[in-house]
């Protein structure tokens, strides 16, 4: 799914122009930090940098949710490049690094890590915005909740 985004007008107080690039994305088993990407797409040019981190929550649909299971398609990664990518050149971001977590996790656990590096804060807010809402929509990884009673079910799979 594509999202109907405008570009951004070209910043003109700018010594150069973005560089729209994508330092980091991935799949992975392993934890992922919002403060670990940040590090990566930090600039000189940057005067903000917007990073998010989706975390397990303990509670779903009015139940107590105890931990979930990502399960990701193999082409998720190249999915995940492939949206960080189109949102990287649509908006005016210097650098931008997602990255998702697969397996089990507990609450409190990070699942999508966002961090992204721009001139000014309203881009690097509309550019994670847009690049959150964008994995989301696209990224082909299914979610298996685990209630508290024991039961669980899939969520947002095909």
């Amino acid at each position: 799914m594509t999202r109907d985004v405008t570009p951004e007008p070209v910043d003109r107080s700018r010594l150069s122009p973005a560089a729209h690039e994508v330092v980091r994305t991935g799949i992975t088993t392993a934890p992922v930090s919002a403060a670990v990407l940040a590090a990566a797409v930090g600039r000189p040019a940057a005067g903000a940098v917007v990073t998010f981190d989706g975390v397990v929550r303990d509670h779903d649909g009015g139940r107590p949710v105890q931990g979930v299971e990502y399960v990701a398609h193999p082409s998720a990664g190249a999915v995940l490049a492939d949206v960080a990518a189109r949102v990287a050149g649509r908006h005016e971001v210097d650098a931008l690094a997602v990255e998702h977590r697969t397996g089990e996790l507990a609450v409190g656990d990070g699942a999508l890590a966002v961090a992204v590096a721009a001139a000014h804060r309203a881009e690097a807010f509309r550019a994670a915005a847009d690049l959150v809402d964008e994995v989301k929509a696209a990224l082909p990884v299914w979610k298996r909740q685990v209630f508290a009673d024991g039961t669980h079910e899939w969520v947002a799979c095909p």
